[in-house]
């Protein structure tokens, strides 16, 4: 089909609007990672903007040698991978049982679901149930509260009713009990969604930071976000630098290049980079896996 002028010139605005959102979504990501490659000295002149003026790797040196913040990326990789897992299971699980005609009282349990997407308990009223739970300063605070999602369960819910009932029904008639036409029948033909749901759980327990500056006081447990937040909090930068492990604090102070916003910004890679690196291996799965979770015929 031949285009028209007037098609040419609204597909050509629509590129060029397009790129524009695209830079401004993209640049100050560009712009903290040239800064975390730069001299923080020459970083504080100001004008560097889309290439490091004086690359150095010093900034970098600092964060991996600090002990409290490999601690942090350690625990965050185990609370995403743990949290990721148990959450997507649990949450195919009840979503595969809102499934069952057979389920009594199926449309008030549906009904509680929905209601806790628009209200919860408040904020003092959840620290006292999580604390009565034997739950702070606990690795499982992390994970527990958060275990059920009802928006993903609505997904993985729509999903499985999309399936022929005959996979079902073929699957008990052969023996197969509940959780054997679950796991054995079910999940392997989810692919897409449950890749499209696990990234979406895997970024939430990545990038959560609020949640364990509430219920976790313990250093060791806190994730690599919740420090990262700490450290950009201006106010209390230089008591993070003056409470660096010592190997870190003794190569900081023989760099007289890395400054507090150099710091800063290789810290926010360090933590932001390897989540980034998941998405180009399931993004062929993102419509796929929400259009056919969301739809039924």
């Amino acid at each position: 089909m031949k285009l028209t002028l007037g098609d040419k010139v609204l597909t050509f605005i629509i590129y060029v609007l397009l790129t524009l959102l695209g830079f401004a979504a993209f640049y100050p990501f560009w712009n903290a990672a040239v800064i975390s490659f730069n001299d923080g000295n020459d970083t504080l002149r100001g004008g560097v903007t889309f290439w490091p003026r004086a690359f150095t790797l010093e900034n970098y040196a600092v964060v991996f040698k600090d002990k409290r913040l490999i601690d942090g990326f350690i625990v965050s990789v185990l609370r995403t991978v743990t949290g990721t897992i148990l959450s997507i299971v649990a949450t195919a699980v009840f979503a595969y049982g809102m499934t069952k005609r057979e389920l009594m009282g199926r449309k008030f349990y549906m009904i509680l679901c929905v209601i806790t997407m628009y209200f919860s308990g408040g904020l003092i009223p959840t620290y006292l149930l999580i604390r009565e739970l034997h739950l702070i300063d606990t690795f499982w605070v992390m994970i527990i509260p958060g275990i059920i999602s009802v928006w993903n369960m609505i997904i993985f819910r729509a999903f499985f009713m999309g399936m022929p009932d005959g996979l079902d029904e073929s699957a008990r008639i052969d023996g197969c009990s509940h959780w054997g036409v679950f796991f054995r029948i079910i999940l392997p033909l989810s692919g897409p969604v449950l890749a499209t749901l696990s990234l979406f759980t895997a970024v939430y327990h990545w990038n959560d930071w609020f949640a364990p500056s509430i219920y976790i006081t313990n250093l060791d447990l806190l994730p690599i976000q919740t420090k990262l937040q700490q450290i950009l909090n201006s106010n209390i930068m230089k008591e993070q630098m003056s409470q660096m492990d010592s190997a870190a604090a003794s190569h900081l102070n023989q760099m007289k290049s890395v400054t507090t916003k150099s710091l800063s910004m290789a810290t926010m890679m360090v933590a932001t980079v390897p989540i980034l690196l998941v998405y180009p291996f399931v993004q062929k799965y993102f419509v796929k896996g929400v259009m056919i979770g969301s739809l039924k015929e």
